[in-house]
């Protein structure tokens, strides 16, 4: 538990990338549904914060695949 802690401090290089990777998926699950006009998934994905692990379920398993243009 510990080790938990001090990843989470301020002064740790690793509390830095994980909150880089956090804000890079979050950016890009908004992004997906806001155009694929998801509402829910929009707020959900905006209030919840699952250092990535949310946005990256919604990604592969929920967002609305794009349309191949003919």
């Amino acid at each position: 538990m510990n080790n938990v802690l001090q990843i989470l401090q301020p002064n740790n290089p690793l509390f830095y990338l994980v909150i880089a990777w956090a804000v890079i998926w979050k950016g890009i699950a908004l992004w997906h549904a806001a155009r694929n006009r998801q509402l829910a998934w929009y707020i959900a994905l905006l209030i919840v914060n699952t250092i990535g692990i949310l946005e990256i379920v919604y990604l592969i398993f929920f967002r609305k695949k794009d349309r191949t243009l003919d």
